[in-house]
C-alpha cells in the first residue's frame, strides 16, 4: 500500500512540474505530420481548442522551404546545415523532401528557460579510465595440497581415529587399524626369511669371517629390502621391531599418516572391507589456500593475470597480492579467477567468504558524467543537446564506472554534448511531447 501511494506521490510531482514548465512557455519541438498547406489551412481554421505552439527542427527556416540533412541510419538526427551524426559519425545527407523527415521525437526549450532550469552540458571526451572491481571470492584449500589416503592392502579397518572433517591429523599419526589376511602372510614369510639368515650366518660365520663373505653382504640387502616393504605399506617402524623382536606376526596392525593434513572428507569407517584402490580419506595443507574470485562476463574482460588485488580478511585485514589465474571456462555466466595466499597464521579458513577488490590496468575509452545517464528498464539513456536550444532522448550502452565517470561504450561519439542536469525533466517533456503527438495522429485518422 506505501508503495501505490508513493509512486501516485511521484506521479503527481511529474505532472505538477511539467505543467509548470509549460505554463512557463517552455515550447515543447512539436513536429507537424502533414504538408506545409494543410498547417497553413489549419491555422486559418484553428478552432477554440486549446493547441500547444509547435516548433521543430524542420521549422528552423520557414517549415517546407529550408532544406534539412538527416542520418541515413538515425533519421531522428536532423539539422538544418551539413554535418556529422553525433550517434554513428556517419555524414548528414541533404533530404530532397524536407516534409517528408519532419518527425521529430526531441524537444526544444527557449533560452530564458534553459537558464531558469540550470541545465549544464558536457561533452563526451576520451580518457584514460580505471577500475576497481569490487567482488566477492570464496576461501577454498590450495588443490596442489590435497592428500588422498588409500591403503596398501585388502582387509578390515577394525580401528579408526578419524572421527570429521576439518580434524587435524599429523604426519606418522597413527590413524586407522586394519586386519589385513594378506598382510599376516607377508609378516610370516619374512619371520621365516629372518630365521633363515640367522641360520645361514651363524653357519658362514663359523666357516670365515662375514666382514669377507659376499654372499653374507646379498643376504643383509634383501632382508632390508623386504623390511623396507612394510614401511611403504604405511606401518610404523616401531611395528616392524615388535614383530622381529617377538617372531610373530601382527594380526591387527597400526598405520600411519604419510603427510599431516586436515580432513576435508571421509570415505571410510569402522568395520569397512578396503583395498586400494579406495580412497579412504582426504586430506589437504591449510597453511596455503586459494580465493576463488566471482566474476561476471563484463567484469572479466577488464581484468588479466598479474593485476593487483586487494583481500579484506574476515578481521578487517586487507591482503596484498595478483591475480594469478583466470578460468577461461564459464559456470552459470559466471567466470571464476583465482589468487594464491599464505596462510600460515590460519587467519583464512576455507569455506568463509572475503570481500575482494581487483585493481585492473587502465584504457583509453570514452567517459561521459554519471548524472547524464538516466537508467531505465529497456536501458540507459542520455538526452543530446543539438544545438539553440534542441534536446533528443538517445540510447546509449554503458560500461564500467569509476568515480564520476562512465564509459560509452556505444551510442554517441566523442564531442557530442548532453545535459548533465535537469535530464528527467527534459525526459519527461520528450515523452508528453511523443504521447501528445500520437494523439494527435490518432484523431486525424479518426
Amino acid at each position: 500500500m506505501a508503495k501505490k501511494i508513493t509512486a501516485g506521490i511521484v506521479l503527481l510531482g511529474i505532472v505538477i512540474l511539467t505543467w509548470y514548465f509549460i505554463s512557463q512557455r517552455i515550447s515543447i519541438s512539436w513536429i507537424d505530420t502533414q504538408t506545409t498547406a494543410q498547417t497553413t489551412a489549419q491555422t486559418t481554421t484553428q478552432t477554440a481548442t486549446s493547441v500547444i505552439k509547435t516548433l521543430s527542427l524542420s521549422e528552423i527556416g520557414k517549415a517546407g522551404k529550408e532544406q534539412i540533412w538527416i542520418c541515413p541510419m538515425h533519421p531522428e538526427i536532423m539539422q538544418n546545415h551539413p554535418g556529422n551524426c553525433p550517434i554513428c559519425g556517419m555524414d548528414l545527407v541533404q533530404s530532397k523532401d524536407s516534409a517528408a523527415h519532419n518527425h521529430d521525437h526531441g524537444i526544444h526549450i527557449d533560452t530564458a528557460s534553459i537558464q531558469k532550469l540550470g541545465v549544464r552540458l558536457a561533452s563526451i571526451k576520451t580518457t584514460s579510465l580505471s577500475q576497481e572491481i569490487h567482488t566477492y571470492g570464496n576461501v577454498i584449500v590450495d588443490g596442489d595440497s590435497l592428500y588422498n589416503v588409500h591403503t596398501k592392502v585388502d582387509g578390515w579397518i577394525r580401528k579408526l581415529n578419524i572421527n570429521s572433517v576439518g580434524q587435524k591429523i599429523r604426519k606418522g599419526q597413527v590413524i586407522y587399524e586394519i586386519y589385513s589376511p594378506d598382510l599376516i602372510a607377508q609378516q610370516k614369510e619374512y619371520l621365516r626369511y629372518m630365521v633363515r639368515r640367522d641360520q645361514t650366518l651363524k653357519t658362514i660365520g663359523d666357516i670365515s669371517p662375514l666382514v669377507e663373505n659376499q654372499y653374507v653382504m646379498d643376504l643383509l640387502q634383501e632382508l632390508s629390502r623386504e623390511r623396507t616393504k612394510f614401511l611403504y605399506k604405511d606401518l610404523g617402524i616401531e611395528s616392524v621391531r615388535q614383530m622381529e623382536d617377538s617372531l610373530q606376526a601382527i594380526e591387527v596392525v597400526k598405520i600411519l599418516a604419510g603427510q599431516a593434513g586436515v580432513v576435508t572428507q571421509i570415505n571410510a569407517r569402522e568395520g569397512n572391507f578396503v583395498t586400494p584402490s579406495a580412497t579412504l580419506f582426504t586430506l589437504a595443507d591449510v597453511s596455503k589456500v586459494w580465493v576463488d574470485i566471482t566474476l561476471y562476463p563484463d567484469q572479466a574482460g577488464r581484468v588479466k593475470n598479474g593485476d593487483a588485488v586487494t583481500i579484506k580478511s574476515p578481521d578487517g585485514q586487507e591482503i596484498k597480492t595478483k591475480l594469478d589465474f583466470i578460468n577461461p571456462l564459464a559456470e552459470n555466466n559466471k567466470i571464476n579467477a583465482r589468487v594464491t595466499l599464505n596462510n600460515t597464521n590460519l587467519r583464512l579458513r576455507p569455506g568463509s567468504f572475503v570481500d575482494v577488490i581487483i585493481h585492473a590496468q587502465p584504457h583509453e575509452a570514452l567517459v561521459l558524467p554519471r548524472s547524464s545517464v538516466i537508467h531505465t528498464g529497456q536501458g540507459d539513456l542520455v538526452i543530446l543537446s543539438r544545438g539553440d536550444g534542441h534536446f533528443l532522448p538517445v540510447n546509449i550502452e554503458t560500461g564500467i564506472e569509476s568515480g564520476d565517470w562512465i564509459e560509452v561504450v556505444d551510442g554517441l561519439l566523442e564531442g557530442a554534448e548532453v545535459a548533465v542536469n535537469g535530464q528527467f525533466l527534459l525526459d519527461a517533456a520528450s515523452s508528453l511531447h511523443d504521447a501528445a503527438q500520437r494523439m494527435q495522429e490518432s484523431h486525424k485518422h479518426q
